[in-house]
């Protein structure tokens, strides 16, 4: 059963006299509790497809449905707060607050919800559980490694129950070693919890985790497939 559809999905900046299209006319569908890698070179499209679907921007034609809701159809602020329930986040940088410790990273989309401070520290609790990192709930980002740092916000990004998690090269700033532990922890989520992650990466090696890799080149798709054979094919 899909949980995404994109129909006709295009994205257009001007810049002076020209036209830039990042994405071109692209459908894809994605299944519930699916692990989809979206490769190819810088510019390519493949972190425009991401931020679509994630609700971050807003394409320029086309359309795009997450579990029955046309999210290019929703007012800027019905937009937010759709994201802020079914959207969770994993940046290559991290982008934890470095005067918060992780236990308040993890717990900072909560303060978005309707939720006692009893249920709010209890689901904390649970993902930092969940990634690993219960242990350094005290700890400042930078009292943490890279790959902890990581493993944080992959707390703070499932701690809502989202319908979907997205990541943007999230092992693009980690040794082989760390990279491969946080892979192995999105993998685990995915078979476990049956979470439907949609990963941006250069690395075959980390999109040999996933169930199904697209890569992409001027904005279009050129390749779908499993991925057996993704570590032969150029990144």
């Amino acid at each position: 059963m899909n949980l995404i559809e994109c129909r006709n999905l295009t994205r257009e900046y001007h810049k002076a006299d020209t036209v830039i299209r990042p994405l071109d006319g692209v459908d894809l569908d994605v299944e519930r509790g699916e692990f989809l890698a979206l490769m190819g070179p810088s510019g390519s499209g493949k972190t425009t497809l991401l931020n679509l679907i994630a609700g971050i921007d807003a394409p320029t034609a086309g359309t795009i449905v997450v579990d029955g809701v046309d999210i290019t159809r929703l007012s800027r602020n019905r937009l937010a707060a759709w994201r802020s329930v079914h959207v969770g986040y994993v940046f290559q940088l991290y982008n934890l607050i470095p005067v918060l410790t992780a236990f308040e990273n993890v717990e900072l989309p909560l303060l978005l919800q309707k939720l006692s401070r009893r249920e709010r520290r209890a689901r904390t609790g649970n993902a930092l559980e969940a990634v690993g990192i219960a242990d350094r709930a005290d700890h400042f980002p930078r009292q943490l490694s890279g790959g902890q740092e990581q493993r944080v916000a992959i707390a703070r990004a499932i701690v809502t129950d989202p319908t979907i998690i997205v990541a943007d090269e999230p092992t693009g700033d980690l040794d082989r070693p760390a990279a491969d532990d946080i892979m192995n922890l999105l993998t685990r989520l995915n078979e476990e919890s049956h979470r439907t992650i949609l990963l941006v990466t250069h690395d075959p090696q980390t999109a040999g985790h996933a169930d199904r890799v697209i890569r992409l080149d001027k904005g279009r798709f050129v390749s779908d497939r499993r991925p057996e054979s993704v570590a032969e094919a150029p990144a």
